[in-house]
């Protein structure tokens, strides 16, 4: 008895829509490559070229599949779906053989079609359009927008415009630790996404013209929904430059004088807002930095927080200052430009907290009414520094 052939096509499952639009995707594809232009056509469906590129691992896995299955089950060779599979093979032959005539090198042409297409997108690009183009138009081309990089930056951008467009009050933190999260992975992938899409502008732009055009569109902010390769780069390049000033300033306000290193950012993201909710949470050290260097970010958070307001009840304050020293003594081997500048900060924080009566505007280091084995410059580690800010603290309040 004779399988209906909407049994036959149910057996295929989600693979009949794949290799339908496959069938579709090589039928197109294999029309421009046997074009007289051919070289204009491809380089204006560059987007059609990658889509083929990337699906290709999962179309040749599901002809072997389907195939095996076929022949395992009897599918009559009239039946819809294995006119299909088989319309679909041989049309990917075809493909594979243009493609490999258009190559400019046949005798190194690459072992798989997905290869195959990515090295005929770099010739189409690298031999430029036959009669020029605006700097729009070309960016266009160099930039489809199927980019794995592209769509990294622009999945990096959402989380960005997420969190910093919308009104924070001054002095809160503007994202929560869910955010953290989410902030600590597009950090990184924003960075290597943008720098693999300005490489690739440089590369089939010798001239510069077009990575210069763009740069300078870098910092308006987006008017309209993106659409095009060039609006998401330039979307999400904005968008990278607000998360990165608006970070720079929180953890100028949050950890100064301690200046934190691009890779040390992500990390320190996450503790800010454990920290926001949990004063006790501590920062691990890790592969951005070692024990030394998160004792004098804990230190500089710290000291920060008591040089704005002294903490509400006696235990509140003396737990404040049981950090402090904890975090000195985490951070009293370090050394460096940040460590020098940490002691300058807790030395005027002595100094201030010793002229408790005099109006601020009215303040000077060479007034400062504190003894002088306070900030005796024989008074040099973090630990040490730290108790005479809490001695001095202690006469101020007293």
């Amino acid at each position: 008895m004779a399988t209906h052939p909407d049994i036959l096509r149910a057996r295929l499952e989600d693979r009949a829509d794949l290799l339908e639009a496959s069938r579709l995707r090589y039928r197109a594809l294999q029309g421009m490559l046997q074009a007289f232009f051919w070289r204009d056509r491809v380089r204006a469906n560059l987007e059609l070229l990658r889509e083929v590129a990337q699906a290709e691992p999962e179309v040749v896995a599901t002809l072997a599949a389907v195939e095996r299955r076929a022949a395992a089950e009897g599918w009559p060779r009239g039946s819809a779906p294995v006119k299909l599979f088989t319309e679909v093979g041989h049309l990917r032959e075809a493909v594979a053989v243009a493609v490999a005539r258009r190559l400019a090198s046949a005798a190194a042409a690459p072992g798989t079609l997905s290869e195959a297409l990515l090295r005929l997108e770099e010739e189409v690009l690298a031999t430029g359009p036959l009669l020029g183009r605006r700097a729009w138009a070309r960016a266009v081309e160099v930039l489809p927008r199927n980019l794995p990089e592209l769509r990294a930056a622009c999945v990096s951008a959402e989380v960005f415009e997420r969190v910093f467009k919308r009104p924070t009050p001054e002095g809160v933190l503007p994202f929560n630790p869910a955010e953290a999260e989410e902030l600590c992975r597009a950090l990184p992938l924003a960075e290597a996404a943008l720098l693999a899409l300005w490489e690739r502008l440089e590369r089939f732009d010798e001239s510069g013209r077009v990575r210069t055009f763009l740069e300078r569109r870098v910092r308006r902010a987006p008017q309209r929904v993106p659409r095009s390769g060039p609006e998401l780069l330039l979307h999400a390049a904005f968008w990278q430059d607000v998360a990165r000033a608006r970070l720079g300033a929180l953890m100028e306000a949050r950890l100064a004088p301690v200046v934190p290193r691009e890779a040390e950012v992500p990390q320190l993201l996450v503790w800010l807002a454990a920290r926001e909710g949990s004063p006790e949470a501590r920062l691990t050290a890790g592969e951005a930095f070692g024990e030394g260097r998160a004792g004098l970010f804990e230190l500089a958070l710290e000291l920060a927080l008591l040089s704005r307001a002294r903490p509400v009840g006696v235990w509140n304050e003396e737990a404040a200052w049981v950090r402090l020293w904890t975090a000195a003594q985490r951070a009293r081997e370090e050394t460096g430009p940040d460590v020098e500048r940490l002691r300058e900060a807790l030395r005027l924080f002595i100094l201030l907290r010793g002229q408790a009566r005099t109006p601020a505007r009215l303040f000077s280091p060479e007034r400062a009414a504190v003894a002088a084995h306070e900030v005796s410059a024989e008074v040099t580690d973090l630990p040490g520094l730290v108790q005479a800010a809490r001695a001095a603290a202690s006469r101020a309040s007293g």
